[in-house]
């Protein structure tokens, strides 16, 4: 019984990952590479309101400058500058 919960746990919580898209286009020509976030962050919380991911609450260009560019900062990775992003 403990190793069923524990399964459906784990299935839960990789439930988004599966079925998300690997690539977003969004606006302004920015290519978003969802999986490699999803590998890199691990926790679909930093952009999601439940772990099983959906979709983002408030999400635009105001949220994605302080967040998306904010956490590139903050961890010294990813593009930054206007052009690294809206090709």
């Amino acid at each position: 019984m403990k190793k069923v919960v524990v399964a459906l746990i784990a299935v839960v919580a990789f439930a988004g990952t599966a079925f998300s898209a690997d690539v977003i286009e969004m606006k302004k020509g920015v290519k978003f590479n969802h999986k490699a976030h999803t590998t890199a962050v691990g926790d679909c919380t930093k952009c999601h309101a439940a772990a099983a991911g959906g979709k983002i609450e408030g999400f635009g260009k105001d949220w994605a400058h302080k967040n998306c560019k904010g956490c590139h900062t903050d961890g010294k990775k990813g593009p930054t500058a206007c052009k690294e992003c809206h090709k």
